[in-house]
């Protein structure tokens, strides 16, 4: 089965777990204790607070006040989260903007009798954009696209004529450019192609540009290529200059790009064996990490510094326990940012992770943007 074929039986509810699957063929590696001796440039993974003294690491409570548990699914800024929560009877989720310490605000309600799923969540700093997908009495999904002004706006639709969307839980799935919001539909062809779609934030007719092959959405205007299998050798395209690149790589490697850096897992017959960072066309190639980890978040290189890494904790702890941990491109150094993690994530600048559970849930994070 080819990207594509597994793309087109997969919903905006179904994708994440698509890509789950797809994203465990390239797990990456943190140094264990003999790999960091042969680190030059550093021996041992620093704290948050040696590293970065004046960025603090926030706090948002892990259930809204009328009970139900908070799941952020995008952050405006490191205290001001849109995520979602179930209603306090059960019977639908809510989509909500928590900011500090005030009260969540409620941005939209959908039933739970469609399997609603909200996703696709991208900012340009004046408004804020998001799908919505829904499950009808035909078991048909449907998705439509909504915005609202920040801080404060009405959410309003701006379109549903959006194809069948393809999301990979990645920070590009929709992206604001040019005063309209863009994402990617698998095209009902025989022969794999991508559907460049677009919509007018103001609203309008949506324009659907062809790409041939499987496609993800990159940083505006890149394309990365979306095949399956280590023979396909991973591709940027820059769909409104019309420009391509193969990305080189060998038979024993595995690489998972963005627009400007990729993730290069070298395997020997042991397994992982390390894993670089370079550049797509193969320049600047420096080695990250040995075999104890792996990539916490689909993006590689968050805003062209950071990847966050991660490792199982000790075994005395629960097996949804993880050690938290970003590489510093620019420094290269690697921080040990928390222990005891269970969920990760990183959208818009901001880095957050969850401890504890049930009503000693909470989520914390960290502005990657306030880094020097």
């Amino acid at each position: 089965m080819t990207m594509g074929d597994l793309l087109r039986r997969c919903g905006l509810r179904e994708i994440g777990l698509a890509v789950a699957l797809i994203s465990s063929l390239v797990l990456i590696v943190l140094p264990n204790n003999a790999d960091r001796a042969q680190n030059q440039v550093q021996t041992g993974p620093l704290g948050p607070a040696e590293a970065w003294p004046d960025v603090p690491i926030g706090e948002l409570p892990g259930n809204l006040p009328d009970g139900p548990a908070f799941a952020p699914a995008y952050f405006l800024d490191p205290s001001t989260a849109i995520g979602t929560a179930p209603s306090p009877d059960g019977t639908a989720v809510r989509l909500v903007r928590l900011a500090g310490g005030g009260a969540p605000r409620e941005l939209r309600r959908l039933s739970y009798s469609g399997s609603p799923q909200f996703g696709g969540f991208t900012t340009n700093g004046a408004e804020l954009a998001w799908a919505e997908s829904v499950s009808g009495d035909d078991n048909v999904t449907r998705t439509e696209m909504w915005a609202m002004a920040l801080p404060d706006g009405t959410p309003r639709r701006i379109t549903a004529d959006t194809g069948d969307v393809v999301f990979f839980n990645s920070e590009f799935d929709m992206l604001i450019a040019d005063g309209a919001l863009y994402w990617a539909e698998v095209a009902p062809t025989t022969e794999p192609a991508t559907l460049i779609r677009s919509v007018p934030l103001a609203g309008g007719a949506v324009t659907t540009g062809t790409e041939d092959g499987a496609w993800a959405m990159a940083a505006y205007p890149w394309l990365v290529s979306a095949e399956s299998g280590q023979a396909a050798l991973p591709r940027l395209r820059d769909w409104r200059n019309h420009r391509e690149l193969t990305v080189p790589a060998t038979g024993t490697e595995l690489l998972t790009c963005g627009s400007a850096w990729c993730r290069v897992l070298v395997v020997s017959a042991g397994g992982p064996a390390r894993t670089d960072l370079m550049r797509p066309d193969g320049s600047d190639r420096r080695r990250m990490a040995g075999g104890a980890a792996m990539a916490a978040v689909t993006d590689v290189a968050v805003l062209d510094r950071f990847e966050v890494l991660t490792e199982a904790g000790p075994d005395t702890t629960p097996a949804s326990s993880q050690i938290l941990y970003v590489y510093d491109l620019a420094k290269q150094q690697t921080i040990r940012v928390a222990d005891g993690v269970g969920m990760i994530q990183t959208r818009n600048g901001v880095l957050w992770w969850s401890t504890g559970a049930d009503t000693a849930l909470v989520w914390h994070t960290l502005s990657l943007r306030a880094v020097s």
